[in-house]
């Protein structure tokens, strides 16, 4: 299995042109000619990510977050990004990236979240659609919860589903919580969505300050952190890789990336 069939694979699952203009999405670093010895899984690259992909005999990686976000002018070792390109060089390791087409792919990072959650598989839907090579997107997903919980009982179950360090929200609603809108990574831009869908609650990884404001008893607002929301992105990678390639060995990273510490 040469690492061009895997990359394949994945596109098929959630084309490139799925992903936001802003975004890098694809092949980051490598050959893809070469044979799969082991795919490593991960949300971000970091240099101790490419050393255990070396020491597990992984000549692949896949990210969720891209290497490579903003073009480089240099490669040179004054940060972790180019030091991580020239290692994955040195060290013979292609690295490829599904960001926010992976978001936005139907049954992509947001259907992780939702399933987690425990929202019902029947009722989860894309709050706005559109189709790239015969695969379903949007930005935004919304479901429903088996049961209405309050607003107490809700944002204890986020921190919980997701091991959540804190859970920032609005003040708590006066009513019960069963419909649920789902945005992973930093999801300020959806909350008017969530709103105009009928949604009890939103959850995302990350918003802004002000967007919090002028929407007390108007729904729920969790906020989880970027990382926290896209956890299990890996197992989601891993899925759409066993599904189509079952002989491909796969590894999810043993590291936990998050830069950010809660006190």
């Amino acid at each position: 299995m040469k690492i061009k069939e895997v990359i394949r694979t994945l596109e098929h699952f959630a084309p490139l042109p799925l992903q936001e203009d802003y975004d890098n999405a694809g092949l980051q670093v490598g050959l893809t000619e070469a044979e799969v010895s082991g795919v490593l899984l991960c949300l971000d690259v970091t240099e101790q990510v490419i050393e255990e992909a070396e020491a597990k005999g992984c000549n692949m990686i896949v990210s969720h977050h891209p290497l490579i976000f903003r073009r480089l002018n240099h490669l040179t070792d004054e940060n972790m990004v180019q030091r991580c390109v020239i290692s994955a060089i040195r060290k013979g390791i292609t690295i490829v990236s599904m960001h926010t087409n992976l978001d936005s792919a139907s049954g992509g990072v947001n259907y992780m979240i939702a399933r987690q959650l425990g929202l019902m598989p029947e009722s989860i839907l894309l709050i706005d659609t559109h189709e790239v090579e015969g695969v379903e997107g949007g930005s935004c997903i919304i479901g429903e919860l088996p049961e209405a919980l309050s607003a107490e009982a809700y944002i204890n179950k986020v921190k919980e589903s997701f091991h959540a360090g804190c859970v920032m929200t609005n003040e708590l609603l006066q009513r019960p919580i069963k419909r649920i809108a789902v945005c992973g990574g930093a999801g300020s831009f959806c909350l008017s969505k969530a709103i105009n869908a009928g949604a009890d609650a939103f959850l995302t990884g990350e918003m802004h300050y002000h967007d919090y404001f002028d929407h007390e008893q108007e729904i729920q607002i969790t906020v989880i952190g970027h990382y926290e929301s896209e956890q299990y992105t890996r197992e989601l990678l891993e899925q759409i890789i066993h599904k189509a390639h079952p002989e491909v060995r796969t590894v999810i990273t043993e590291y936990n990336t998050n830069p950010i510490r809660y006190w």
